[in-house]
């Protein structure tokens, strides 16, 4: 679908294939066939956002692999042109390609008492890329949080499902602190969540254009 200038393409989960006059992935998951990416985005290191077996689908020795520090182990044995491991703050460019590694978190997600799926502090992350003029908010495995008052995007790509991540109500409230021009629903249809989650965030969110891809 194109949104703005670029063509977006939702996978599976939080997979995006993000075309401009660069071909970036984000988090390979379930992919169907092969593809070469220029970038790949990987947000943290949990099963459903690093695949080794996904990943060699899309990378060729012309990939360049921007990371959460939670991804080394994981990507030792990966061949590509550059690795480069952002913690929350920090970016880097790829040609002209900007990227900023942005928080993810947890606030009310646990696996037990006081352990969150994704605690805060620990590099799990988000990227803001800035392709060919436009800015995408890439927001990874989170809930809402305070950080995203601060997240300057014109697409951003939002998880709906709950459980490990925001819910439904939860992704519409972080839609209006963020104020992006479109909204993209993700993070169901793999592991958790339903097409029925798009949807009603879809029929909740205001102040938005909101894509079902």
């Amino acid at each position: 679908m194109k949104l703005l200038n670029l063509d977006f393409t939702r996978i599976s989960h939080d997979t995006f294939k993000i075309k401009g006059s660069k071909v970036i992935y984000t988090d390979p998951y379930k992919l169907a066939k092969h593809d070469e990416a220029d970038i790949v985005l990987l947000s943290h290191e949990h099963f459903d956002h690093l695949s080794m077996e996904d990943l060699s689908k899309v990378t060729f020795p012309g990939t360049v692999i921007v990371a959460s520090p939670l991804c080394k182990d994981g990507l030792k044995t990966i061949r590509v042109k550059e690795t480069h491991f952002l913690k929350t703050g920090e970016t880097c460019a790829v040609g002209k390609v900007e990227i900023e590694a942005v928080p993810a978190y947890n606030t009310n997600k646990f696996r037990e008492p006081g352990k969150p799926f994704h605690p805060k502090g620990q590099d799990y992350l988000g990227f803001v890329i800035t392709l060919d003029g436009t800015r995408v908010y890439f927001a990874g495995d989170t809930d809402c949080i305070p950080e995203m008052q601060n997240i300057k995007c014109d697409i951003a790509l939002l998880p709906v499902s709950g459980t490990y991540v925001m819910t439904v109500e939860e992704a519409v409230q972080a839609a209006a602190a963020i104020h992006p021009r479109i909204v993209v629903p993700m993070h169901y249809g793999a592991i958790v969540g339903t097409d029925a989650d798009a949807a009603k965030f879809k029929s909740l969110a205001k102040g938005c254009q909101v894509e079902i891809i």
